[in-house]
């Protein structure tokens, strides 16, 4: 396996040297990942100044191991670990952040995930399906006989955001702000952010929270039959959510019910367009529709890291670990195992091996997974009906942020009769 040439890795420390910046590194992470895999799989990320694990046996068991938490204040100070105090420029994102399900353990993180887990579950996103498979058409109707579209503007942002604020019971007509404030908000969470997004994301969350406040004002007034009732009128073991809490809970769902379906869709089409397979050999039923859909997620994932505190002293990998460490799960690196996958770098949609990981495991295991395969099994396979002939008309350029994995535009052409 050839190094690339950015990279630098040391086995016998198991150090590694990688800008996240590098548009090599970021336009084509899988080929980064399958160096580490053939050299280190469980590596320290010099410039991060973590250690990382790629490996899929890792990474899945890390993801349900008690022993590492998504916090850590619940069970030590700040003054305990060495933790400096919050800055006071993101106290409106900290605020908007302190009750989301993300960063939660129980016994919250269950009070919470119970009260919102009914509306997610497949047999309810299941009756979305004619309604998602309306917008998908009315919104290629609005192309397909202009024979070139950039697919993301025109398709791809558009529906994850409609059918989560329509489930939430937000006004379609919010999409648009909705998605400004998301992609100013996730700014947070990449790698080797700036002051100017901190701002940017510190005002996002006020403005989001602000309006969210307004929402649930009305429902309270109002209830409706959508999830932001539900949530503000159902009580778990004698509690309803507080304010703050549905105000959390009503943002990560909005970020997460669309951030990364966004994403995937065009990762998606685009990695069936750059394979060699036929569009209508992988769409001929819903078994083939779905076997195509997990190989887009395994082979090109649209979130790559999630992180752990350690909450008590471990020993993983032979690398020991104590209580307020921080490590890093690759989960788009464990997709690509290769004693898990066979010829892991390629697209093979017919694969019957193990589970992507995509959508994490265990007790933070995506809330919205349902509802993203549902869009990405209804959405995919009318998109190349429609259009059979579809091509890529323009090399994509990535986005430049690591560790969420997008497009930042998709160039398509068609012939037009």
């Amino acid at each position: 396996m050839m190094i690339p040439s950015f990279l630098r890795i040391d086995p016998a420390t198991r150090r590694v040297s990688l800008d996240a910046g590098n548009p090599a590194f970021y336009s084509d992470p899988n080929a980064v990942y399958a160096a580490l895999h053939a050299n280190c799989p469980t590596f320290y990320w010099e410039e991060q100044k973590q250690w990382f694990f790629t490996g899929y046996d890792h990474v899945n068991g890390l993801l349900r191991d008690r022993r590492f938490g998504r916090q850590i204040l619940h069970i030590a100070t700040r003054e305990e670990l060495g933790l400096t105090e919050p800055d006071q420029h993101v106290a409106n994102f900290d605020l908007a952040e302190r009750f989301s399900l993300l960063e939660l353990e129980p016994p919250e993180h269950t009070r919470l995930r119970t009260l919102v887990n009914r509306a997610f579950v497949s047999r309810h996103v299941e009756k979305m399906k004619p309604e998602l498979a309306e917008l998908a058409n009315r919104l290629i109707d609005q192309f397909a006989d202009k024979g070139e579209v950039e697919l993301l503007s025109a398709f791809a942002d558009i529906i994850p955001v409609t059918m989560i604020a329509r489930m939430i019971g937000i006004q379609e007509e919010m999409g648009p702000q909705l998605l400004k404030w998301s992609h100013a908000y996730i700014r947070m969470y990449i790698f080797g952010r700036t002051r100017e997004d901190e701002d940017g994301a510190d005002r996002a969350s006020r403005e989001f929270s602000d309006y969210v406040k307004t929402v649930i004002a009305e429902r309270r007034a109002n209830p409706q039959d959508d999830l932001l009732t539900h949530m503000i009128h159902t009580e778990h073991k004698g509690q309803y959510l507080t304010d703050e809490e549905l105000i959390s809970t009503t943002i990560v769902l909005l970020n997460a019910g669309h951030e990364a379906t966004v994403h995937q869709i065009g990762n998606s089409v685009r990695a069936i367009l750059d394979s060699e397979n036929e569009p209508r050999d992988l769409f001929k039923d819903e078994a083939t529709t779905e076997r195509t859909v997990e190989e887009t997620l395994r082979i090109c994932a649209p979130v790559h890291i999630f992180q752990r505190w350690v909450l008590e002293p471990v020993e993983i990998d032979g690398i020991s670990f104590k209580r307020g460490d921080k490590v890093s799960l690759i989960l788009a690196a464990a997709n690509l195992d290769p004693t898990k996958f066979s010829d892991p770098l390629t697209f093979k949609p017919d694969r019957r091996e193990a589970p992507n990981l995509s959508f994490g495991a265990g007790i933070h295991f995506c809330i919205g997974a349902p509802l993203a395969r549902l869009e990405l099994n209804v959405v995919l396979p009318i998109l190349f009906e429609r259009l059979p002939q579809l091509q890529i008309a323009k090399t994509p350029v990535v986005k430049d942020v690591y560790h969420f994995h997008g497009l930042d535009g998709l160039e398509l052409a068609w012939p037009v009769k």
